[in-house]
Parts: structure tokens; sequence; C-alpha cells
């Protein structure tokens, strides 16, 4: 586990240096001020459309931030060839895996506090109430469904041979999932057999991201979730997180680094 802590440290350092949160937190800062000081049609619930576009502005956020340092983690390591020292170490690929994922995970982690910690001051001018439960549920499950998602796109890194391919077959899939995944058993009933197997298949196969989405929960203030429902979606999302990081080590054993 040394090598493993090693391996996220420089991760998390290397994404401390670069400007992307720091971008995405200032224009999501500035689009909810501009926002909030808005009154559409003089409407006196403006603060859930605020809250609605600010929780919106944050997912999209810690998806670009989760792919897009996920996608260039194992093809800079070649294209710097700082992967081959690293490797004689000696440090297995196992590990140098897990430890890109959990560095990217941690990362994400703090740009989705530093998130919540925003908004939440935000929530509590507008409101003066914070339903604490609520929220905890919402972050942790955001953070664990970005754990899935860096999972997949470290696969994806090793698979396809260019970072943007990755970036932008990532970002399709997740957007896909999200808005469409949970329809997917109903889009197969309207199919012939074939096509409709499949569809189905694939409805059973790809992890539900669309679980971990509760933004309703906060925007509509309703009770929180049951925990045990909340322990079942980080069991999940840990399961998917896991089986993703296995087919990574499976494609990274065999493959030959030049």
């Amino acid at each position: 586990m040394r090598n493993v802590f090693a391996i996220a440290k420089v991760v998390l350092l290397e994404m401390y240096r670069r400007k992307d949160f720091y971008v995405l937190f200032i224009v999501t800062v500035l689009i909810t001020a501009v926002m909030g000081s808005v009154t559409f049609f003089h409407d006196a619930n403006i603060v859930r459309y605020l809250k609605d576009l600010c929780l919106f502005l944050i997912l999209a956020s810690s998806l670009f931030i989760a792919i897009g340092a996920t996608a260039r983690q194992i093809p800079a390591e070649r294209e710097s060839r700082t992967i081959f020292p690293l490797m004689a170490k000696p440090v297995s690929r196992a590990e140098i895996l897990v430890g890109k994922f959990l560095g990217c995970w941690l990362a994400c982690g703090a740009a989705l506090l530093i998130f919540y910690v925003f908004f939440v001051c935000l929530v509590a001018v507008r409101e003066h109430s914070v339903p604490v439960a609520s929220y905890f549920q919402a972050a942790s499950l955001h953070w664990a469904m970005l754990a899935v998602v860096v999972a997949m796109t470290l696969l994806g890194s090793l698979v396809f041979t260019a970072v943007s391919s990755n970036v932008t077959i990532a970002f399709i899939s997740v957007v896909f999932i999200l808005l469409v995944g949970r329809h997917l058993h109903k889009v197969a009933l309207h199919m012939n057999e074939i096509s409709g197997t499949f569809v189905t298949g694939l409805y059973f196969i790809i992890p539900h991201l669309e679980l971990f989405d509760v933004r309703d929960l906060i925007v509509h203030d309703w009770p929180h979730i049951p925990w045990v429902y909340w322990l079942i979606a980080m069991v999940y999302a840990g399961f998917y997180s896991a089986l993703l990081l296995l087919a990574s080590w499976i494609v990274f054993r065999k493959k030959v680094l030049q």
C-alpha cells in the first residue's frame, strides 16, 4: 500500500498544479451569483432554481475533472517514459492502476468538498437552514458515482490510443447512462427479439449512474433517503469500480509498453 499511496500523492500534486479546478470553480461561482441576483417573474421560489442550477454545474464540473484528469494519467506516463523507472522500483502494474485510481478519486473528492461547501453556504444564506443528512447523502453518492466514472475512464485509457478519443467516449457514455440508462428496458419492449434482447442485456450490464443523481432530494427539500438504500448504493458503486479496475488490470497486464 505504500507504493499505492505514493502514486496517489503524485497524482494529487499534479492535479493541484493544473488550473482546471480553479477555472471551473470560478465559473460556477460567477454563474450562480449572476443567476441568484435575478428574480424570474418575481418568483419567491427563486432559490429552488438557484439550487438546481448550482447542482447541475457541480455535476458537470466534477465529470469534467474526473474524466479529463483520469484520461491522461497512463498516456502521459507513457509519453514521458516515466512509467519505466516507476515499474523498476519495483512497482507492479496493479499498484500503478490502484494508485492512479485512488489519486484521481481523492482529487475529485477534494474538489467536490469545496463545491459543496460553497453550495451549502449559498443555500444557508437564502434559506437559513441546511438539512445535513440530505446534503451528506447527495455529496457522498456523487463521490461514489465519480469512483465508477474514474475507473471507467482508466479502463478507456488502456483501450483507446488517443486521450481525446477516451475523453469523448467517456463523456458520451456517462451522459447516455445518466439520460437514457434507466429507460433501456422500456425501449427494448418495442424492439424485435434480437435487438430487444441486446438492449435488455445492456440495461443489466451498464452501471446505472443515474441512481446516484439525487439532486431533486435537495432542490425540492425532500426527506433524506433511508440509510439502508444509501448503503446499498455505496456498495453498488464499490462493486462496479472494483469490476472496472479488474478489467483495467487484465488489459494493462497484457499490454506491451513502448
